[in-house]
């Protein structure tokens, strides 16, 4: 069963908490129990902004999208790198998280000198739904 209660969306008996706060800092983490925050909204994407979660009690926060300066990990490829003091990291984009272990094993394996992929999916925001220049 699913069902609205005040705020919350209870799916199954269990109460998924939901927040409408425009600074990410104000959402009280703590009080939830949730330690660790995939921020999978677009916005926030640099470890500054990515930050402002700490402020309401979560340890660590994973930005699902590519970000200017937080540290870059994708399973199978570097993930061996990641320390546990890094508060903030990304998991890259999805075409880098379909092509990196690939490319990996087959660099590891053969040597990449050169290489060229392409990659078809759905548009984004930042994209124009017909052909023409992207502004990106």
């Amino acid at each position: 069963t699913i069902e609205v209660k005040g705020s919350d969306l209870v799916v199954n008996g269990q109460t998924v908490k939901f927040y409408t706060e425009k600074d990410p800092a104000n959402i009280p983490w703590k009080d939830t129990g949730a330690y660790y925050i995939v921020k999978s909204t677009g916005v926030f994407t640099t470890t500054e902004k990515a930050k402002a979660h700490l402020k309401g009690g979560t340890k660590k926060v994973v930005i699902s999208s590519p970000s200017a300066d937080a540290a870059m990990f994708v399973m199978g490829v570097n993930n061996k790198e990641y320390k546990s003091d890094i508060q903030v990291i990304s998991n890259a984009s999805c075409t880098t998280n379909c092509l990196a272990p690939l490319a990996k094993v087959m660099h590891d394996n053969y040597t990449i000198i050169e290489g060229l992929m392409t990659t078809i999916h759905s548009y984004t925001a930042t994209q124009k739904t017909v052909d023409g220049p992207s502004s990106k």
